[in-house]
């Protein structure tokens, strides 16, 4: 959940840092710190956002070139100065920041106290820091080697660095389950938990591993397991541009990804899908095409915005591959005891590519002899690195909390292999295939159009804004695209809402309507258009707010409706990717009306790393 950012080089690392802090903060910004060697350690740390720790810092010169950054989400401990990382030994001579939640802190903690430590936070990580300063008390052991043999008593996941004022040429950096890349300059190295504080000084990084430790100084790396054996890195050069993680002229990063999609899309699709040669071609998941084809169930694992993305592609699957196929919340999937069988298959979606859960679910699935396929964002992730093989999205960095052009872009990715696997199964017929292959190239100029119609979303938001609750309903492939315009009003508006399929209003949720309720429905032509339009008169007829979303040149709905947002037509599978555009602007601009922040929503971080 937090973010990590450390240095060490010849530049000023203060500066550094507050920079790194500053592109990290979307994951988390409940607190921020950094910890400088300068004279002996110096440590700032804040409550709130990372500008609050530049104004604590205020005028005091720091010129030390070695330092270490956290921008927190809360886990053990209230938001407060104190709890806030860096955190320091008793003797006040190591420091530590942290990733993670340590899962037998209390007995660690419990016997360090029966040895005479006290503790100032509720924290987990002050437990370590801690640990690390006894384990080297008593066995006199190099900083690297103390937080190594500390790391093999510790239980959870973390992704930390320390810092000792006692051997101030070096940093110590391990993970376990929770995000680290090593970045590779000229006589200087960079840490974070993503290459977004690393992509202005190098282009060259390496992602540690699990259960790996380096020790970095100004003249090199050494990367060790923790069983002290050398390991052999891969160095990567990142495919990012620093352009990318800024706002670009818009307010927020939220909307600047919202008009990114038709962009965004397009570079999904650049390279797979040849439209000339009405050809699409998937190299990712190539070598276990044959296995997807004869699968006997698709079972897919997610969390959030993802999860959501799953269940459209659970109508794409059924629809067009006639593959039965389970959608499952990782974090349920993990904790009980699912029926995998031999030939069936898992997808695993995620836009970190560091989702906690959906790693658990993972390991689960690949014990069990599963192949697994990946469609994640993050080049280097996690989830890439584990599963047999995948797609990635191709999106660029989401850096809003609220998910936008990541879900379009896994719904592109999800589209095109379910349409490589019903060609291949021919279970659609190729004229029916290079119709949608057409109709799924031009969606980019489509979202253009959907996206003109910002300004009177923004009017409809205006007459809704101060409402306590919404309902959103859909129907058939529409149906998780309610879910997920529901989600993100909660996220970053804070009213209440939820997403359910039209029909089931009757069987419940239509006793909330009245004329405070607005209800948003997604209508556009398809095969159960009929019956939504009956949807809209039952609730027309207990006085509720209509904002509909239609196919262009609807002339029924528009006359029912108080708001319509039109979107083109296209083919009914696809809709998906235009209907939601509607509802990520409502929920923004509802959400802005409101004063709310919308790229950092409260008590949400972008990448949820911990259970």
């Amino acid at each position: 959940m937090c973010g990590i950012v450390a240095y060490i080089g010849t530049k000023n690392a203060l500066k550094v840092l507050i920079k790194g802090l500053r592109r990290l903060e979307y994951r988390g910004y409940d607190s921020s710190g950094i910890a400088l060697i300068e004279e002996g350690l110096r440590v700032f740390k804040k409550q709130g956002k990372v500008k609050d720790l530049v104004r604590e810092i205020g005028d005091i010169k720091l010129r030390g070139t070695i330092g270490i950054g956290h921008t927190r989400w809360a886990t053990h401990g209230i938001p407060n100065d104190v709890n806030s990382h860096p955190h320091v030994s008793k003797n006040s001579k190591i420091s530590i920041v942290h990733n993670g939640i340590i899962e037998n802190y209390q007995a660690i903690k419990t016997d360090l106290e029966l040895r005479g430590y006290t503790f100032k936070s509720d924290t987990d990580t002050e437990v370590v820091v801690c640990l690390i300063e006894d384990i080297q008390k008593n066995s006199q052991l190099q900083i690297g080697d103390a937080v190594r043999v500390a790391l093999s008593k510790i239980e959870g996941a973390y992704a930390l660095v320390v810092l000792s004022e006692d051997q101030p040429d070096r940093l110590i950096a391990a993970r376990k389950g929770s995000p680290m890349v090593l970045g590779i300059g000229e006589g200087e190295y960079f840490i974070a938990s993503d290459a977004s504080p690393i992509i202005e000084y190098t282009d060259k990084v390496i992602y540690l591993n699990d259960e790996e430790i380096t020790v970095i100084t100004r003249e090199g790396y050494e990367i060790r397991n923790l069983q002290d054996v050398p390991q052999l890195p891969y160095i990567q050069q990142l495919d990012l541009e620093l352009e990318a993680i800024e706002k670009a002229g818009y307010d927020h990063f939220m909307l600047k990804e919202i008009f990114e999609q038709p962009q965004s899309i397009a570079d999904a699709m650049r390279g797979r899908l040849a439209i000339d040669a009405h050809k699409l071609v998937l190299g990712g998941i190539q070598k276990h095409a044959e296995q997807l084809v004869e699968a006997k169930k698709i079972v897919i694992i997610a969390c959030g915005t993802s999860w959501h993305a799953g269940l459209v592609a659970e109508y794409l699957f059924e629809d067009l591959c006639r593959i039965p196929v389970e959608v499952e919340y990782a974090s349920e999937f993990r904790y009980r005891n699912p029926v995998i069988e031999k030939g069936d298959m898992i997808i695993a979606i995620s836009q970190s590519g560091e989702t906690a859960d959906t790693l658990a679910a993972i390991e689960l699935a690949k014990s069990k002899g599963t192949i697994i396929l990946g469609v994640v964002n993050s080049v280097g992730s996690s989830i890439s690195r584990i599963t047999h093989e995948g797609a990635y999205l191709h999106t660029g960095p989401e850096i809003g909390v609220a998910s936008t052009k990541a879900f379009t872009g896994q719904l592109t990715v999800l589209i095109m292999i379910a349409l490589r696997v019903a060609i291949r199964k021919q279970t659609i017929s190729l004229p029916a295939y290079q119709d949608l292959l057409k109709a799924l190239h031009q969606i980019p100029n489509k979202i253009k159009r959907v996206l003109e119609k910002n300004d009177q979303i923004k009017e409809i938001s205006a007459s809704i804004k101060e409402v306590p609750n919404a309902l959103y309903l859909g129907r058939g492939y529409n149906f998780p695209v309610a879910l997920e315009g529901a989600l993100k009003l909660k996220e970053i508006s804070y009213i209440h809402a939820e997403g359910y399929p039209a029909a089931e209003m009757k069987h419940g949720p239509i006793a909330l309507v009245d004329e405070n309720m607005p209800v948003i429905i997604i209508a556009t032509r398809d095969n159960s258009y009929d019956k939504i339009v009956s949807n809209i008169q039952e609730i027309k007829a207990r006085k509720g707010i209509v904002i509909a979303v239609v196919t262009e040149g609807d002339l029924l709905i528009s006359k029912m409706a108080d708001f319509i947002i039109e979107v083109p037509d296209t083919p009914e599978c696809l809709m998906p990717l235009l209907s939601v555009i509607p509802l990520q602007l409502l929920s923004y601009h509802i959400a802005l009306l409101r004063g709310c922040n919308v790229d950092q929503p409260r008590n949400l971080a972008k990448s949820v790393t911990v259970e």
